[in-house]
């Protein structure tokens, strides 16, 4: 959408041009002098033109169209080509060299190479330019001549579009590199060097690390910069794509080829940088056969593991076909198949911004995915597996950090126990008693607060930490409790006996541990059991305080339920 919104400039039709392979001896007029004799190969300059270089580069003459309005005109070259150009222009007296990497000069430039012409430069006065040998395939070139006006709102589009791409790009890594230190996963480094690797590749072709960027120390190599990134960015891409798409679990069969390519990458590139020749011939010799095989070996590895149930591959897929798709139409236009094709940089930097969001995405869907299943491994660990509420681990964990937390407000700790659980175990069998345990559990939640801390401490006993809340209103919430789980009715030693609770309740002191809370409301439980059962006690220092008396001897009339012996 980008590439189709891009604003679109006037450019004046060049009346025609003509080419020739250049050889060592030649000279700006014997090459003009053919031209003028009709000896050179005619060709449409305002649609692009692939050119065989000569062993010396080539030769290329422009006929400029007559200005119009008297103003400044702009000769330009898209794309820019690899090698240094020459201009000759005022009928060879005077020359100007522009190449890719050209840091200062004084034409803005960015994406092409610009000239202005002289004034009186028109059809009579032939622009005469000399392409230098490159070692890299030229893409087919577009000549344009343009107003000043129109030279410098196309450039100033270009430049936007282009550092909208690149900093879409460079956001995605800048935020995988933070993730990759908090989260210490490997998986979000390699995608970083990824896209660092395609967005330096797009940086070269199109001189946007010249112009502007202004990184001179890549003017002397970047040939070799260039396809050291494309062999480094496929090796990120496999490493990458290992962790991201689970091969292990999806597509194993695919998991040893895959690592394998990574290797061979990483050692084209090192061949590649080496400067020893033969090494660097090598390289040069293997590179597009196993970067073709590279490619085709993700593509066909990310459709199995996507097929195979992983959401990550199929977004891998969507942003690989895509890519490759590109890399095919560009090898059709570098071998002048689609010569109507006027934009393939801008296709290669959105293709670029498309993949590192996309991929960006399925990151975030691994560590949202990663987080649910920690919640959810979290979440079992803390939970007793009967009842469903805290266990004696979870619930300790959570009671210190509440003690911890504040020193200041009254808390109350509350250790219950089922009275008569055992008889209703042997009577009724074990099956019936985890079913009272969750019936239990589950009424004691409903009675509480949500922020009130209910556990299960272990066998038939449960803990309740009630923050905030004073010995009154403690002993308060233990009756309701105790009256709850009673109109539950679940028989215990009889049909007509049914199972109650006995809670222990202390108060938090200044200087209590957890450990010492628990052990003094456990001295108050078994002092309701001992007294009695199905009633509340209250700890206090130096005394046991007993609760709600008459309702215990009015249960214990009721259902026939002597007081155990102390």
């Amino acid at each position: 959408m980008c590439i189709l919104c891009m604003g679109h400039t006037t450019a004046a039709s060049i009346p025609g041009g003509a080419w020739r392979a250049a050889h060592a001896g030649d000279t700006p007029s014997q090459v003009l002098q053919e031209y003028n004799a009709g000896r050179l190969q005619r060709f449409d300059p305002s649609r692009a033109q692939p050119f065989t270089p000569g062993p010396a580069g080539t030769w290329v003459v422009i006929n400029p169209p007559p200005a119009t309005d008297g103003g400044e005109r702009i000769l330009t070259i898209d794309p820019p080509p690899w090698g240094a150009v020459t201009a000759y222009t005022e009928n060879l007296a005077h020359a100007q060299t522009r190449a890719l990497t050209d840091i200062g000069a004084p034409l803005p430039g960015h994406g092409r190479l610009a000239w202005q012409l002289p004034d009186g430069q028109a059809g009579a006065n032939p622009i005469l330019l000399k392409f230098d040998s490159s070692p890299v395939l030229n893409a087919p070139l577009r000549f344009q001549v343009q107003s000043l006006a129109d030279y410098l709102q196309h450039d100033a589009d270009w430049l936007t579009f282009a550092t909208a791409c690149f900093a879409a790009m460079l956001t995605m890594v800048l935020m995988a590199l933070c993730f990759a230190v908090m989260l210490r996963d490997v998986i979000y480094a390699w995608y970083s060097g990824y896209i660092v690797c395609y967005a330096l590749i797009l940086g070269a072709e199109t001189g946007f690390v010249f112009r502007p960027l202004g990184w001179h120390w890549l003017v002397d190599s970047v040939s070799m910069t260039h396809a050291a990134a494309v062999a480094l960015s496929i090796a990120f891409a496999a490493l990458f794509m290992i962790r991201f798409c689970e091969l292990r679990h999806y597509a194993p069969i695919f998991r040893v080829p895959v690592l394998a390519l990574a290797v061979g990458m990483i050692d084209l590139a090192l061949l590649r940088i080496s400067h020893v020749p033969i090494l660097v011939d090598i390289a040069d010799a293997l590179f597009t056969p196993l970067v073709t095989l590279g490619a085709s070996l993700l593509l066909l590895t990310a459709l199995a593991a996507a097929v195979r149930g992983s959401r990550a591959a199929w977004l891998f897929f969507a942003g690989w076909v895509p890519l490759l798709l590109f890399t095919a139409a560009n090898n059709a236009h570098l071998n002048g198949t689609w010569l109507t094709w006027n934009w393939p940089d801008e296709t290669g930097l959105a293709l670029g911004a498309f993949e590192a969001i996309l991929l960006a995405i399925g990151l975030a869907d691994r560590a949202l995915t990663s987080r649910l299943d920690r919640d959810e491994v979290r979440a079992l660990a803390d939970h007793d597996a009967l009842t469903d509420i805290f266990n004696r681990r979870a619930w300790t964990e959570h009671a210190n950090a509440a003690l911890t937390a504040s020193t200041s407000r009254p808390m109350a700790l509350l250790f219950l126990d089922l009275d008569h659980f055992k008889t209703l175990n042997d009577r009724l069998g074990h099956h019936a008693g985890d079913h009272a345990l969750v019936a239990v559990a589950h009424a004691l939640k409903a009675e509480l607060r949500p922020r009130d801390l209910l556990g299960r401490y272990g066998g038939e006993e449960f803990v309740v930490l009630l923050d905030a809340t004073s010995a009154e209103h403690a002993v308060e919430v233990g009756n309701r409790l105790r009256r709850r789980v009673h109109r539950l009715e679940i028989p215990a030693a009889s049909d007509t006996s049914f199972l109650t609770l006995s809670i222990g309740i202390a108060m938090r002191q200044a200087v209590d541990s957890l450990q010492a809370l628990v052990e003094r409301a456990d001295q108050a439980m078994y002092r309701a059991k001992s007294t009695g059962r199905n009633q509340v006690v209250m700890h206090e220092v130096g005394m046991l305080m007993r609760s709600d008396r008459p309702l215990l001897v009015e249960r214990r009339n009721r259902t026939g339920d002597a007081p155990a012996k102390p």
